[in-house]
């Protein structure tokens, strides 16, 4: 069990290093550990990114949850996409490491962070706060690429995350009857 977690704490590490290659031998070195104890920890190199990458995603859709839980949709959308475009900056590797894996924890989590997006959406749009005329699976496909290209821009500012947040959010908003 230790040495499980001394490697999940090694790859979630490694997954907020820009260009860091997560091979089995860098996450072992960084996790003090041999290439093979790794292996037999998790059977594989998919194995361990996805549960390094579920740790990471647990709290952010709970996050989300919590957010829905605890203010109308549309702030809990507004304060969920400034935290999620914060997350990605901080672990913007995740994306790249995982394209075209099979990894179930990871992706039934990316599921629920989507729902909880949508769920967002879904009462914002009842609130009258979100446009109605857009397709629920393109809204979410949007803010998802948006934020993504945000977080890898690396913003500067909390300025520039407020001028992408308005941007969007104005864009969703309903348009007035002509």
């Amino acid at each position: 069990m230790r040495n499980r977690d001394l490697v999940l704490d090694a790859a979630t590490a490694l997954l907020a290093e820009p260009g860091v290659s997560l091979t089995v031998e860098t996450i072992a070195k960084r996790a003090g550990l041999g290439a093979a104890t790794v292996v037999r920890a998790f059977g594989g190199k998919d194995a361990l990114l996805d549960a390094a990458v579920a740790r990471l995603l647990g709290p952010v859709v709970q996050r989300a949850r919590d957010l829905l839980a605890e203010t109308t949709p549309y702030q809990a959308l507004r304060t969920f996409l400034r935290e999620l475009i914060a997350f990605q900056t901080a672990h913007h590797a995740i994306h790249d490491q995982l394209t075209g894996l099979d990894l179930p924890a990871t992706t039934a989590l990316r599921a629920d962070l989507v729902g909880a997006v949508e769920d967002m959406l879904d009462g914002a749009r009842q609130d009258g706060l979100v446009r109605a005329d857009l397709d629920p699976a393109v809204t979410t496909a949007l803010i998802g690429a948006t934020a993504l290209a945000v977080a890898r821009a690396e913003p500067s500012s909390p300025d520039l995350v407020d001028a992408y947040l308005t941007v969007l959010l104005d864009g969703l908003a309903p348009r007035p009857a002509l």
